[in-house]
């Protein structure tokens, strides 16, 4: 049952946060904008530490892989997205990022000795065929040209780079480094190192203090990146990263029924196939039968 409600939390509240990161746009150039979000985040997760006394205390080799987290998960392939965003639709980052399912499996396999089970294979086969029917207009219109195939190079490192990520968050659980702690230090450690990009890059830490972009900064950090990425990273210490990245793939799914009730999505028969899609693979590749006893 814990499994099912960190799945159901972190389906919900990142399908969400394409919402809240439209009212992050305009002004504040993202680069700094998901700076703010991820500082935001780790100071509030050690303040919590240091309310609910969690040990602050690593040793380097600890720190080394907490900043690796940091460095994979929560600050470069974070900015490589945007990059991908101005030569390809969402649509097909969207399509790039089911592909960490398959990622997951063969480097849960290479670097931490994971099963590869034929269910998941499968599962994963289904779901990416769902999420390209869902998105099938983009696609269709993709243009081949250098920025485009340039785009979808960029958008592919972005999801290499979450995968790392991933296998690095179970290395880190595996080796008994709590979640918690080990995103407090982590977003720190990817703030810093693309503070320091955004600063060579030039660009300009301005900010706005309009109601919209706070209060969606705000939720990003407290739910897209604190409870979310909690949420997730647990998941994966507790059934893997190969099967705890069906979750991602399902996070589109709910972004477009959400945005049928705020923005008018309208659901075509391309995207009703490619939904059931999505769910027959999630339910292949996590469902368990129960075993009757002979």
């Amino acid at each position: 049952m814990k499994n099912i409600i960190l799945y159901v939390i972190t389906i919900v509240v990142w399908g969400s946060t394409w919402l809240a990161i439209k009212y992050q746009l305009g002004v504040v150039d993202p680069m700094v904008s998901v700076i703010y979000r991820f500082a935001l985040a780790s100071i509030l997760l050690m303040f919590f530490c240091r309310v609910k006394g969690l040990t602050l205390k690593f040793s380097l080799k600890e720190h080394s892989f907490m900043a690796l987290l940091g460095i994979l998960l929560f600050s470069v392939n974070y900015w490589l997205v945007y990059v991908a965003e101005v030569y390809v639709t969402s649509g097909l980052v969207a399509v790039l990022f089911s592909s960490i399912v398959f990622l997951n499996i063969v480097n849960g396999s290479f670097f931490l000795g994971t099963v590869i089970e034929k269910k998941m294979v499968a599962g994963a086969t289904l779901g990416i065929a769902g999420i390209i029917l869902i998105f099938m207009p983009e696609i269709k219109s993709f243009d081949f040209s250098d920025k485009g195939l340039f785009g979808l190079i960029i958008g592919f490192v972005s999801v290499l780079l979450a995968s790392f990520g991933n296998i690095t968050s179970a290395r880190n659980t595996k080796n008994k480094i709590p979640v918690i702690q080990a995103n407090a230090f982590g977003m720190g450690y990817g703030v810093l190192l693309l503070t320091i990009i955004a600063l060579f890059m030039g660009k300009e830490f301005n900010f706005t203090a309009s109601l919209p972009y706070m209060s969606s900064l705000l939720y990003l950090s407290v739910f897209g990146s604190i409870i979310a990425f909690y949420s997730y990273l647990t998941l994966i210490g507790s059934i893997g990263a190969d099967k705890a990245s069906y979750a991602i793939m399902v996070v589109p799914v709910v972004a477009l029924v959400l945005s049928s009730f705020f923005e008018g999505y309208t659901w075509n028969a391309y995207a009703v196939a490619g939904l059931f899609l999505v769910v027959g693979g999630n339910f292949l590749a996590l469902f368990k039968p129960r075993r009757v006893a002979a």
